[in-house]
């Protein structure tokens, strides 16, 4: 069986990349003062931050079905099967709307599945590897399916944010908490394990917000994921908003902290997460590897 792999750029594999790796990125719409724009077709990272710093409004929204669906099509007719990896729902409606339409629509039953193993970013990027592998391996998409969803706990994501402003204006902080919050310098760790963007701490300073981090990956490592790391299947991460030097810098800590780990890739946070955070944020991940 030759089975396609699909996922969306909020994996933060970009178009060149997909060409590639021989896979398919569906581009996320991105609304800027009304106006529509497609991330990484019409809308670069760098043009991104520049509306969101000026104050545009700015949000992420749904790919249309419609146009997802022609991209399945488009790749069943070289493959026999599709293994869609979106976003995680718990961050987006998306996948649900997804996979309605791939169990509703005549010629996606029993071809397209579509994955909801609660990733994103950085972890999301992980699942796609590993779906690649296994189809190049000559894996079943039934099999590759169940892997990604027997799996989808087997990951975090710890992400310090630079500025306050951002959280909000999307209306996850009060004015009066973000007043006190930016007085006080606060930088609050958040955290996805799997469903929503929670706070997992909260700090002054960088260097306590990658200590916090490399704790919390510790914490893991040491308790949910010990006998995954033990068996070398573990792998890290870093993402970031606008932040590639110190993304740099704390790969260095994270690697001189576990040199026997694999360390994948530094990439840009997804914009559905970037809207919300603001530039300046740095996160880092493990995830299981296949």
């Amino acid at each position: 069986m030759k089975t396609a792999i699909i996922t969306d750029s909020n994996s933060g594999i970009t178009q060149s990349e997909a060409k590639e790796l021989g896979i398919y990125v569906v581009p996320m719409p991105v609304l800027i003062d009304g106006e529509l724009y497609y991330e990484d077709l019409t809308l670069s990272q760098e043009q991104f931050y520049e509306k969101l710093k000026s104050d545009a409004n700015v949000s992420t929204s749904q790919p249309n079905p419609l146009d997802v669906g022609e991209i399945w099509a488009k790749a069943l007719q070289d493959n026999d099967a599709v293994i869609y990896i979106p976003m995680s729902s718990g961050l987006s409606e998306t996948c649900h709307t997804l996979q309605h339409h791939a169990e509703t629509e005549e010629q996606f039953k029993g071809k397209v599945y579509v994955v909801d193993n609660q990733r994103i970013s950085i972890t999301q990027r992980q699942s796609v590897m590993d779906a690649l592998k296994m189809a190049n391996e000559g894996k079943a998409a039934e099999e590759i399916y169940k892997y990604l969803m027997d799996t989808k706990m087997q990951s975090s994501i710890y992400i310090m944010v630079d500025t306050l402003k951002y959280l909000k204006k999307g209306g996850r902080l009060t004015p009066a908490v973000a007043a006190i919050g930016t007085l006080l310098k606060i930088k609050p760790v958040l955290q996805i394990q799997g469903l929503k963007l929670d706070q997992y701490a909260k700090v002054r300073k960088l260097v306590d917000a990658k200590t916090t981090m490399i704790n919390a990956i510790k914490k893991d490592f040491d308790t949910r994921f010990k006998d995954l790391v033990a068996a070398g299947k573990m792998t890290l991460c870093i993402a970031h908003t606008e932040n590639l030097e110190e993304a740099k810098k704390f790969k260095e800590e994270i690697q001189s902290v576990y040199p026997n780990v694999e360390f994948t890739f530094i990439n840009p946070l997804s914009l559905s997460v970037s809207c919300h955070i603001g530039p300046g944020a740095l996160a880092v991940a493990c995830a299981i590897k296949y």
